[in-house]
């Protein structure tokens, strides 16, 4: 374990106006608070807060966060509390240690509900002090780097969730070492049968091509010295995981994997970053596609950097950056070069960004999320997404995540312009809306007065930003068309008990079932989230005549006295039909129509079959049963269709569309009826009805009878 003079060292090599009493008293606290206890390894425990601490002292961070890490796991695992740690270090290191509590409490890889929950509590940390964060970072770090001592299956779970979530977001914060290392580490632990196959071909190829990497940095400095451009070279093969990444995206052996080598070239100024560019690619071939240029869009955290891959020696593809020493820093340290400290002072680094400003664009949409599914996909794709740099006709540039689509890139430039979007030219060409962008290509977008997003869109997008405004155009489109349908089925509904649906009435009973205007009422009405028949027995108790015109003891003749009976809601029968009974032990009877596909599943026990007949007399409309209709999409279909079955003096119960076309829908459509000729009678008209594409009785042998009647 690093002793406290030794980590007061590490801190003072880049902050020498360092408190050192105020280090020296917290790695004293946090060793008496956890005494006594220990790590799996049977290390002392206290010996991981300050291994944490070290780590972050290679970003050179502020003092605040060093304490942070000495302390950060005390809350939790000691007798120590929030308003102790106050007292004695200050309310803002206290605040720090209190929200790494909070974030080790989270469990990140949990049910996708939690989960979405639980990410909203990381960004809510997050955006109080991004230093929180950077200490939860560290802590896995170390706990990866030591994690041998744990239990097998503790070992996949922590790793799993490093994989999915630490490590893109060191990413995503420009700490790309950590995301490395945090790979590499899970790497080990869920496949490490595919890391040591590919350490080994490294083996393998250095010793039939000798080291290439010493032989590649000395040609590129034999070209920098021509130039006359002072600059470091570093190189360096690949992590496995990165190689093995390649591999299965690519779908190619190692021995095909060209790229497995990177090196990085640190220069004075940013001039001699495009004068070392250009003596690269005048002494190797650039690959096509390969080349970003993040120092002139740099990214959101920002990095900034040239990427250029060139076919080096022996036809190897090799990947070189180019930046400035600054560049560097920020590359290294990502968001966290805001705090990092140079000889006792902040460090006035340029390209440093603003963590608060980098926080509200990282979480600019989050709260536009109306589910907990979207606000899931939201994060994942401001996390984990790379990004690609297209131009508008004006020149200006519009940055996107990988794999952005022309839509993607109008909405990125207004809401307005990705609604009315019907099209779209890339470098002077026509190109369907699903088509990939690339770096540096010229994107124009055609659009239409009228034109609405369409419901297909959804899977065309990939940013967050696109998808959440789609849906949100979507939801009032189907708002205003619930809305009417909503109308319609209240004017029905009421007809039928010879009422009529007015303004008063509906705003009455808007009040009585808790809904805040008629419109709102109107739209769970044609969402099929209210059946249209409770809105009038709200109104109307005295008139509704659910179930009351049939006495049910006699509906079915056969039947034993007392014997309960359900009607199969496979099947639904219907007065008129011919139906048989199966006895269901503890069920009464289950009666199914003659023809009911489920009646095989009975062949080998007709002992529990009855033949039964329904009462010849009069039934009221008590019988729900399901159609399966296809309508064109225009306007009025839906409205019609309500009017023809409220003229067959039948009542709608329920509706949901089940397949949504550019032209046609698909809907079930849940009718009461009397007996199998007012059933007939209702196809029949809507049979008739032109806009009408299909419709059929709708049988879903996956459905069991539910309630005995």
């Amino acid at each position: 374990m690093i002793d406290v003079d030794d980590l007061i060292a590490l801190v003072r090599n880049y902050n020498p106006k360092t408190n050192e009493a105020k280090l020296r008293d917290a790695y004293d606290y946090g060793m008496a608070m956890h005494e006594g206890q220990f790590r799996h390894s049977g290390e002392p425990y206290f010996s991981h807060p300050v291994a944490v601490a070290a780590i972050l002292t290679e970003m050179r961070l502020d003092d605040a966060t060093i304490i942070t890490a000495l302390l950060h796991d005390t809350i939790e695992d000691t007798g120590s509390t929030y308003g102790q740690i106050s007292e004695r270090f200050g309310p803002d290191i206290a605040e720090l240690v209190d929200g790494v509590t909070k974030l080790t409490n989270l469990q990140l890889s949990s049910s996708e509900t939690k989960q979405a929950e639980n990410f909203r509590k990381l960004f809510m940390a997050m955006s109080k002090d991004l230093r929180v964060i950077l200490v939860k970072l560290a802590d896995r770090l170390h706990n990866m780097r030591t994690i041998k001592s744990m239990r097998p299956e503790k070992q996949v779970q922590k790793a799993r969730e490093t994989m999915d979530i630490y490590a893109p977001l060191a990413g995503r914060m420009g700490m790309q070492w950590m995301r490395e290392e945090l790979e590499d580490l899970s790497f080990k632990v869920l496949n490490p049968e595919g890391r040591n196959s590919i350490i080994r071909r490294f083996i393998t190829l250095q010793r039939e091509t000798g080291d290439v990497v010493y032989q590649i940095t000395n040609d590129i400095r034999h070209e920098l010295e021509t130039e006359g451009v002072e600059a470091d070279v570093f190189g360096r093969a690949k992590k496995p995981y990165s190689i093995w990444r390649k591999m299965q995206e690519k779908s190619q052996s190692f021995s095909r994997l060209s790229d497995i080598y990177g090196f990085r070239i640190i220069t004075q100024t940013e001039g001699d970053c495009y004068r070392v560019l250009g003596a690269i690619h005048r002494r190797w071939r650039a690959v096509p596609g390969r080349f970003k240029d993040y120092i002139s869009q740099p990214k959101s955290n920002g990095y900034r950097s040239i990427h250029t891959t060139v076919s080096g020696r022996d036809g190897k593809r090799v990947e070189v950056q180019i930046r400035t020493r600054q560049m560097h820093e920020v590359a290294e340290a990502g968001v966290a070069a805001h705090w990092s400290y140079r000889d006792g002072v902040r460090a006035e680094n340029p390209f440093a960004v603003d963590p608060s400003k980098w926080i509200a664009t990282l979480t600019e949409r989050f709260e536009s999320a109306h589910d907990h599914d979207e606000f899931l996909e939201h994060v994942k794709l401001e996390m984990y997404s790379d990004q690609v740099f297209c131009f508008s006709p004006k020149g200006d540039v519009v940055k996107l995540p990988k794999g952005a689509t022309p839509l993607d890139f109008a909405y990125a430039i207004h809401t307005r312009i990705g609604d009315s979007c019907v099209g779209a030219k890339v470098d002077g060409i026509r190109v369907p809306m699903w088509t990939r962008l690339k770096n540096g290509q010229s994107v124009e977008i055609m659009t239409a007065e009228g034109q609405r997003p369409q419901a297909t869109w959804i899977d065309i997008v990939v940013t967050g930003r696109a998808k959440a405004a789609i849906r949100k155009s979507l939801r009032e489109e189907h708002r205003e068309r619930f809305i009417k349908l909503g109308r319609e089925l209240a004017r029905v509904a009421f007809e039928h008990v010879g009422k009529k649906a007015t303004d008063k009435a509906l705003k009455t009973a808007a009040r009585q079932m808790s809904c805040n205007t008629v419109d709102d009422l109107l739209e769970r009405l044609g969402a099929a989230e209210l059946p249209a028949r409770d809105v009038v027995r709200a109104l109307y108790p005295e008139l509704d005549t659910t179930g009351e015109n049939v006495d049910q003891k006699r509906a079915v003749l056969g039947l034993r006295q007392g014997q309960r009976f359900e009607r199969a809601q496979c099947c639904q029968p219907v007065p008129g039909e011919r139906i048989v009974g199966i006895g269901i032990p503890g069920h009464g009877v289950v009666i199914h129509a003659i023809d009911c596909p489920t009646l095989e599943d009975h062949e080998d026990t007709t002992d529990q079959w009855l033949d039964l007949q329904w009462h010849s007399g009069p039934h009221g409309a008590v019988n729900n049963v399901t159609l399966n209709v296809t309508i064109s999409n225009d306007a009025g279909v839906l409205g019609r269709i309500c009017t023809l079955i409220g003229e067959q003096k039948a009542n709608i119960s329920d509706l949901h569309f089940v397949d949504r076309k550019q032209d046609f829908y698909r809907l079930l459509i849940d009718v009461d009826i009397r007996d199998v000729e007012h059933l007939h009678a209702v196809m029949l008209a809507l049979e008739a009805e032109s806009d009408i594409a299909d419709i059929s009785r709708h049988r879903d042998v996956t459905r069991s009878a539910q309630g005995a009647h």
